[in-house]
């Protein structure tokens, strides 16, 4: 327990400390400590910002996209997967989707950008042998979304859907015998078997989701950024970056990034509630 607990108290607790940058105005010179304090002037400022409610729309859309597909995708992958009987097949299925989750976040983004080329990505092409016009896609910025959420389905349902594999596998067979018994069709079994045993797990990760609604991932979205698709693609964890550490502005991107925080914490804890009033499972 050492190594993990360390890890908490170094990178997680400690850090909190530098949370009142957000309530003053910091200067390296002065410090953390002796910089003037300010109250909410930061916050003040973000809200006045006419960027800030398309910043938090963005973020918002772009998560809830992700959700609606991320999230039911493994689901019904490992739902699919307990069904085949078929060990090569089933055991290639699981190696060809769960081999994308190790490939560098770097490299996917290079790989969308290059399929996506208006001149030499095999998407384009597909569309000239048609008889297409070349669509320049991460120039579009309603296209940003659909490219971000499918591109990151492909990546991660293979991972995600262990979980759920794994739950299935505590599943007791005697009620598959029961129902087998009882003249169930498959659907019937994964209703009323497969699907309530992998609901605690689900419940599980369904809040954690929801609970980092507004952290969508950095990397990606600032790596398939571009002038182009910016009204569309600028997001809280982009714009903190840019605010904070390539204009120095440590307070006011502070104060934008802890504003982020506490929405996330108020959603985990209202899921949660809910969650437990509605399935009785829940994180506490």
């Amino acid at each position: 327990m050492i190594t993990p607990v360390l890890y908490f108290i170094l990178f997680k607790y400690i850090p909190m400390f530098g949370v009142v940058i957000a309530f003053k105005d910091y200067n390296v010179v002065s410090g953390i400590l002796n910089s003037p304090n300010v109250g909410f002037k930061h916050f003040r400022m973000f809200f006045e910002n006419p960027a800030a409610w398309t910043l938090i729309k963005n973020t918002l859309l772009l998560n809830l996209y992700q959700l609606a597909v991320c999230f039911p995708l493994p689901v019904i992958l490992a739902l699919a997967l307990n069904e085949i009987r078929n060990g090569w097949f089933k055991r290639t299925v699981q190696m060809v989707t769960y081999a994308p989750y190790f490939i560098s976040t770097v490299v996917i983004v290079s790989m969308i950008i290059l399929a996506l080329n208006p001149r030499l990505g095999i998407v384009n092409n597909m569309l000239a042998a048609l008889g297409l016009e070349p669509i320049n896609f991460l120039g579009i910025p309603t296209f940003f979304r659909s490219i971000f959420v499918w591109s990151d389905a492909w990546q991660t349902t293979g991972y995600s859907a262990i979980i759920y594999l794994a739950a299935l596998a505590g599943v007791d067979p005697s009620l598959y015998e029961a129902a087998k018994v009882d003249g169930a069709s498959r659907i019937q079994k994964m209703w009323n078997i497969d699907l309530p045993g992998i609901l605690p797990a689900a419940v599980i990760i369904l809040i954690l989701t929801v609970g980092s609604l507004m952290a969508v991932g950095f990397e990606k979205v600032f790596l398939l950024q571009n002038p182009l698709n910016l009204s569309h693609s600028e997001v809280m964890a982009t714009y903190v970056y840019k605010l904070g550490l390539l204009n120095n502005n440590f307070s006011f991107a502070t104060a934008v990034g802890l504003f982020n925080s506490v929405v996330n914490l108020t959603m985990l804890i209202a899921v949660n509630t809910v969650a437990r009033r509605v399935s009785g499972s829940g994180l506490w």
